[in-house]
């Protein structure tokens, strides 16, 4: 069965956390791929909106005689053929959003994390303190663990207050808890740093 190994703050071995069997197998991508189109498509505004002809003001009057000018016939200066006119096969505002079976979304969370798990991008920590917490000690134990990288999703279900002052101003550090996050907050971090109490919640989920 595999494990993730468990640190403490100081980034000792302290322990180990047992992985669910498919964590021993290849990463499914086609799942994680049904996934993150969902989520990324929810996110999509489809506020973008043009005018048709019936939509822009004026253009009752007929511009110019029906013949006799050499000009092609028009009934309209609001028609998509003159300028100003309306849009024809424009984008107008829609909803994009739509959802994929929640084993598909349990699915894809899985393989996310066993991605992780596989690039070594998966760290699990016993307990987070800060007891001063001072930005200065919170960037060393992230020092410590080895990920005080670029895009950090942190895990932190069960931080004191310390915890939460010390981590706020660094940089390209996520705070989420376990309950809450998906494939796509996983994936588009570098490293997901979870306390044992967030993974064992974010396991739960996978069951």
């Amino acid at each position: 069965m595999p494990k993730l190994t468990v640190y403490n703050i100081e980034g000792k071995e302290v322990g180990a956390i047992d992985l669910p069997e498919s964590f021993a197998k290849a990463v499914n991508a086609a799942v994680i791929h049904q996934a993150i189109v969902m989520y990324q498509a929810n996110q999509r505004q489809g506020t973008l909106d043009t005018k048709i002809r019936s939509e822009v003001s004026g253009g009752n009057k007929k511009p110019f005689r029906q013949k006799g000018t050499g000009r092609a016939r028009q009934g309209s200066t609001r028609s998509p053929l003159m300028h100003h006119g309306g849009i024809v096969f424009g984008p107008h505002q829609r909803d994009f959003s739509y959802t994929v079976p929640k084993k598909v979304r349990t699915a894809a969370l899985r393989e996310s994390l066993n991605a992780k798990f596989k690039d070594e991008s998966l760290v699990c920590v016993d307990e987070m303190t800060v007891k001063s917490g001072k930005t200065k000690d919170f960037i060393g134990v992230l020092k410590a663990l080895k990920v005080n990288g670029k895009k950090v999703l942190a895990l932190f279900d069960d931080c004191n207050k310390e915890v939460t002052l010390a981590s706020r101003n660094v940089r390209g550090i996520q705070i989420a808890v376990g309950g809450e996050v998906n494939a796509l907050n996983i994936l588009k971090n570098n490293k997901v740093l979870a306390t044992k109490a967030s993974m064992e919640k974010l396991l739960k989920r996978l069951q």
